[in-house]
């Protein structure tokens, strides 16, 4: 296959030839090679000022990031045998890393498949697409997941807001096998009830398995509060590790139904409650009625999507760490997290470090966390490095 050209101006190859896999819009040659020529999603040869080629992947010119990178050599281009080779090079990753079924089986760029998700629930596979490229490619996608992994059904979770981004409708779709609105799955010994046509994204969040490891450690005995718990992945795996105690907060009603549901799966339902609310006021409503919890974890959605977004996401951060340190117990442990890429580690720590010292406490961090091994990173593209969690000692001054 012949691939058209797409030029970059004079020393805009150098993000590529230094590890990235994504060309900015302005970054392109448009003399020689103008963006409104190709269309939505059309695969592309990349090449340098002099025309030198820098590898195979594909363009949209409706989005700021106009081209992703799929392979730096030009004769392998985005079809269902190189989706094959790829799936398979991931799929022994999380085989070698993992005794079950049950991970993110494909992390996008982190898996040389950029625009591409793939959960797996056992045998189904929940997809999400968030590029035009990769859309083009949908029919192939199903064909490849079907020659690896010989799944009993694939559900497209194609809703996410990033496609608008590229100009793609929403959407959500079983595209191969019997529906089902429901998966289960295991993660650290405990089982789990989640939706994959209705819940968030693709209807569990792999990401923080590790950090939910690390969790189990603090909360024998204890008193556990767990603050945007959705289905209760923290807080039925404390509860399963010897908590006293957990009550978790979410505002909607369909997710703490499934709460309870998967603490009964576990048999520690008598020692899980739920807060309907929203969190923000329900950490205040707890501080006025004097409560106190030995263990608080917060694992909020994106405060911050956008660049622009930053100072006003920094402040609900300072805000919720803020509330749950005034219902800590005098020697608490704080698990922090954040899945917002625009708020760094660095941020994060000193959010917890400002805001312990507003209300008079001393903050220790005792360990750092950050998503699995089956989201990898790519080292020169730090945008695959999103999520941080921290574990803290928080004691009075």
């Amino acid at each position: 296959m012949d691939l058209a050209p797409l030029r970059l101006k004079q020393h805009e190859d150098k993000r590529l030839r230094a590890g990235h896999v994504w060309v900015f819009s302005n970054e392109v040659d448009i003399a020689a090679t103008p963006l409104t020529a190709f269309a939505a999603g059309q695969p592309v040869e990349f090449q340098d000022h002099a025309g030198k080629s820098l590898g195979s992947g594909y363009v949209n010119p409706h989005s700021l990031i106009c081209g992703r990178l799929v392979s730096r050599d030009a004769k392998y281009i985005l079809n269902k045998s190189l989706l094959v080779h790829r799936l398979n090079i991931a799929l022994s990753l999380r085989e070698r890393l993992f005794a079950q079924p049950y991970y993110r089986l494909v992390f996008g760029e982190g898996d040389g498949l950029p625009g591409l998700v793939v959960d797996r629930y056992g045998d189904t596979l929940v997809a999400q697409i968030n590029t035009a490229g990769m859309e083009r490619i949908k029919d192939e996608v199903v064909i490849a997941l079907q020659e690896v992994l010989q799944p009993a059904r694939i559900v497209f979770r194609n809703d996410s807001s990033s496609r608008a981004l590229e100009g793609l409708e929403n959407y959500v779709e079983t595209a191969w096998g019997e529906p089902a609105d429901e998966v289960t799955l295991e993660e650290n010994g405990v089982r789990f009830v989640a939706p994959i046509l209705s819940g968030q994204k693709t209807g569990w969040f792999y990401d923080h398995r590790m950090n939910r490891a690390r969790m189990q450690q603090y909360v024998a005995g204890k008193r556990v509060l767990d603050v945007f718990s959705y289905i209760c992945g923290w807080g039925v795996q404390a509860a399963a590790a010897g908590a006293g105690q957990v009550v978790c907060i979410d505002s909607s009603e369909q997710a703490l139904a499934r709460v309870s549901r998967n603490a009964a799966l576990n048999g520690v339902e008598e020692r899980l409650s739920t807060l309907h609310g929203e969190a923000f006021e329900a950490l205040k409503q707890l501080r006025e009625e004097r409560e106190r919890f030995d263990v608080v974890i917060l694992d909020p959605p994106a405060f911050i999507k956008r660049k622009k977004d930053f100072h006003a996401g920094l402040a609900a951060y300072q805000r919720l760490n803020q509330q749950a340190m005034q219902v800590l117990a005098k020697d608490g442990i704080l698990i922090s997290a954040s899945c917002s890429y625009h708020l760094s580690a660095t941020n994060l720590r000193q959010v917890l470090q400002q805001t312990s010292r507003h209300v008079d406490r001393n903050l220790v961090i005792l360990e750092q966390g950050q998503q699995g091994p089956d989201h990898p990173l790519l080292p020169a593209v730090a945008e695959t490095e999103y999520l941080k969690a921290l574990i803290c000692r928080v004691l009075p001054n």
